[in-house]
């Protein structure tokens, strides 16, 4: 079984990344498995950069194939905000229900309650092989917070085709359609041409 590093120390992520790698026999660790404390200051203007400077701060580390997402919400009547920020936006500390809030106070300011999940998985191969895999999703910003399930802007993010938030349906449903889930489609096409 290839082992796989995965640079988050977000428990969510990574059982979203277990989940979809684990069948095709990657046995994946992630930064919780780790004894020391690994930091990579996201520095990057975009998803992209940020992704790969973990991917790239991982793989000198520990010499080991690694992956890395950065990932966030962007919405249209914030101007692509909170976007790179989306973990940070409002304070590291602020609490996710403070935050939808917010940004639903602002989409009810506006004619536009577009939004989109977009999600870079930067790819740092056992070689020291760079790439990157982009996955985006349309939504919308829902008039109120919805669902228990998923984290972060998952319960704001309403996604027509289930009629409800992200927040208000399975994971399986959830990542069938994820902006993580169409990144991680085209690595695990590209890990498959890789062989």
């Amino acid at each position: 079984m290839k082992e796989l590093m995965i640079a988050t120390k977000n428990a969510h992520k990574v059982e979203e990344f277990r989940a979809m790698l684990e069948p095709f026999g990657y046995r994946v660790l992630s930064l919780l498995d780790l004894e020391e404390d690994l930091e990579v200051e996201e520095t990057g203007t975009t998803f992209a950069e940020n992704a790969l400077l973990k991917a790239r701060g991982v793989y000198e580390a520990k010499h080991i194939a690694c992956i890395a997402d950065d990932s966030g919400l962007a919405v249209n009547c914030m101007g692509g905000a909170p976007g790179v920020y989306s973990a940070r936006f409002m304070g590291r500390d602020t609490p996710y229900e403070e935050k939808n809030r917010y940004i639903i106070e602002q989409a009810d300011q506006s004619d536009d309650r577009g939004c989109q999940f977009i999600c870079a998985i930067a790819y740092v191969n056992e070689k020291g092989e760079e790439a990157v895999f982009e996955g985006i999703v349309e939504g919308e910003v829902a008039h109120q917070i919805i669902g228990e399930k998923g984290f972060g802007y998952d319960p704001i993010f309403y996604y027509p085709p289930f009629q409800t938030t992200l927040a208000n349906v399975s994971e399986e449903q959830k990542n069938a359609v994820s902006h993580r889930a169409r990144a991680l489609a085209q690595f695990i096409e590209h890990l498959r041409k890789e062989g």
